[in-house]
């Protein structure tokens, strides 16, 4: 299970803090790599003569369609909804190829439910767990839990941006993807707002949000920096209460185990599918 924030909470309705500035280093002089020696040819084979550059200027062949390393890939483009299939009555969401955005707290089970859920699809799906790619960073990696500044706000933009990206990707070579954030109702310009320019207006967030009193206990079970205090959980989950009366589709899984709330997600998918959330 993943969470997107630590203590302190950003504030609600701070500014977006500026690009961060690029760090500028100057390249030393590498020493050239040794070449070994040539082994010596093996007895009775023949040996091939070594191969000469074309003159300058001349045009080099194409590699093989079929050779290793070339393998050519559509570039990703802004996620638009998926189509219902012709002639169907409904949706099929375990067949359709879409970009899913699960938001909770801390707690919520986004992770499990989001590993589930594309574990267990009958097409290609990958999770995309925003709290991963921001550990990512291991040297300077900035915890919020030591204090909110611009640098752990920075870090997020850029894995959210980064997990953006790869869902666009994804989405472009026929693998639909599912992505979990802690999104807060009352900071719409970094939440969702985001999450839309990052990959596209097609894809569909859906909520997850049990009890208080559940959420609770599933983080006493979480280790290292990803365990909250109990206040903070209190917190992040009162803010996540916004999100009634949003037009967004909600889970509450207080009493479903993560199977129950995968196969909860593709009915939300699918009526997602059939009339788009407005967001």
């Amino acid at each position: 299970m993943q969470h997107a924030v630590g203590a302190p909470l950003p504030p609600p309705h701070g500014p977006v803090p500026g690009p961060v500035a690029a760090m500028s280093w100057t390249p030393g002089h590498p020493v050239p790599p040794q070449q070994p020696p040539a082994a010596p040819p093996a007895q009775g084979w023949p040996t091939a003569p070594p191969p000469t550059a074309p003159p300058h200027g001349a045009p080099t062949a194409p590699p093989p369609a079929e050779a290793t390393g070339h393998v050519q890939l559509p570039p990703g483009a802004p996620v638009a909804l998926p189509s219902p299939p012709t002639g169907a009555s409904a949706p099929d969401a375990a067949h359709a190829a879409v970009a899913v955005l699960l938001i909770g707290p801390a707690g919520a089970g986004k992770t499990s439910v989001a590993r589930h859920w594309a574990d267990t699809r009958r097409v290609p799906t990958a999770h995309i767990s925003l709290d991963d790619v921001r550990e990512w960073v291991r040297s300077g990696f900035a915890d919020p839990q030591t204090g909110w500044n611009d640098h752990s706000e920075a870090q997020y933009r850029l894995a959210r941006r980064t997990c953006g990206f790869a869902a666009r990707n994804f989405l472009a070579n026929g693998i639909s993807c599912i992505l979990d954030d802690a999104v807060f109702p009352d900071r719409p310009v970094i939440g969702l707002g985001g999450w839309k320019r990052h990959v596209g207006p097609g894809l569909l967030p859906i909520v997850l949000l049990p009890g208080l009193e559940i959420v609770l206990e599933r983080n006493a079970r979480r280790t290292g920096n990803r365990r909250l205090s109990d206040e903070e959980v209190a917190r992040i989950h009162g803010r996540m209460a916004g999100w009634y009366g949003s037009g967004l589709p909600i889970i509450d899984n207080s009493a479903q185990d993560v199977p129950t709330t995968a196969r909860l997600l593709d009915d939300v998918v699918a009526r997602s599918i059939a009339s788009p959330p407005s967001w």
